[in-house]
């Protein structure tokens, strides 16, 4: 016989749910997984269809397999972009995510005059549209009528190429950190206002530095969110779209139609109507990012072992 006090298995709890409360959950949901089918699996169901045929003017869509996809293991083009976007993410994600963690201990602190003004100022330029922020540094890099062009000129002195094919990526790589500078501090900051206030008075009791604290307590709490942003830099470098294409109106002869994969694939659909190849393009990269993340997890998670 069941004692009084004992407790009921989860199965008998379960089976005293009635129906109604237990199909709540998924009603929730409903909304949710209804926009993420239409929206988000079936434009990647029918993306990958139309990626496995070919369009011609003679026979009209035929059946290509992994014709496309092949075609994009040999396409220099596509390489060539991902080549940019190597170079590109190798400076800007370490200089961004440095400088967030940087600014995220510098708040914390608590000793910065008018802290609630500074992080707001440096997290305001996330809230600007990727687009504004492009078209506005646009400007700012013109070698005519831009800041910097105007005050070489009142100094004598030659105006910087910020537009040049030598400087163009770090120039679109200062504009996409202008933009998640703010909000990486921000993630940062919070986790490091989540770590408990005992640690830092036992390590202060224990007769540890400011700096020790920050390097052997602070940095290593902070690694798995550090770890987390740099998968997530890594995705929207590899993804890398707006800021060039911006950009290219200002330096057309540096930026070309397939400066990144992305706007190799954009290109394509425009203006040569390649909606097939286009589509085993974005696929591809879809495999380049996915890879590059794990293979950064793997890489990590064994450093962290060790």
């Amino acid at each position: 016989m069941r004692s009084p006090v004992e407790p009921k298995s989860a199965g008998a709890w379960r089976s005293q749910i009635p129906t109604g409360k237990a199909l709540v959950p998924y009603l929730l949901l409903a909304p949710f997984g209804c926009l993420f089918a239409v929206f988000i699996v079936a434009p990647l169901v029918y993306a990958f269809y139309i990626s496995l045929f070919r369009d011609t003017l003679v026979g009209g869509r035929q059946f290509a397999g992994a014709a496309n996809y092949l075609r994009v293991m040999s396409d220099d083009k596509f390489w060539a972009g991902l080549g940019n976007l190597f170079l590109f993410g190798i400076v800007q994600v370490p200089v961004m995510l440095g400088l967030a963690t940087l600014l995220a201990l510098v708040l914390d602190r608590g000793q910065l005059y008018g802290e609630a003004l500074f992080r707001l100022g440096l997290f305001l330029p996330y809230a600007v549209p990727g687009v504004i922020a492009a078209l506005i540094w646009g400007y700012v890099y013109g070698p005519v009528f831009g800041p910097f062009a105007q005050l070489a000129e009142a100094i004598d002195v030659p105006a910087p190429e910020l537009l040049s094919r030598e400087a163009m990526l770090f120039s679109i790589a200062n504009i996409v950190t202008w933009e998640f500078l703010g909000y990486y501090m921000i993630i940062f900051y919070a986790a490091l206002k989540a770590i408990p206030p005992h640690l830092l008075e036992a390590a202060l009791l224990d007769g540890a530095s400011r700096w020790q604290f920050v390097r052997y307590i602070q940095l290593p709490l902070l690694r798995p969110m550090i770890l987390l942003a740099i998968v997530f830099s890594i995705n929207g470098t590899l993804q890398l779209f707006n800021e060039p294409y911006l950009m290219r109106v200002h330096a057309p002869t540096v930026i070309d139609s397939s400066y990144t994969p992305n706007l190799y694939a954009y290109s394509l659909t425009t203006a040569n109507q390649q909606y097939n190849y286009a589509a085993a393009i974005s696929f591809v990269l879809g495999a380049v990012i996915a890879c590059a993340s794990y293979l950064f997890i793997l890489v990590s998670g064994r450093r962290r072992r060790r």
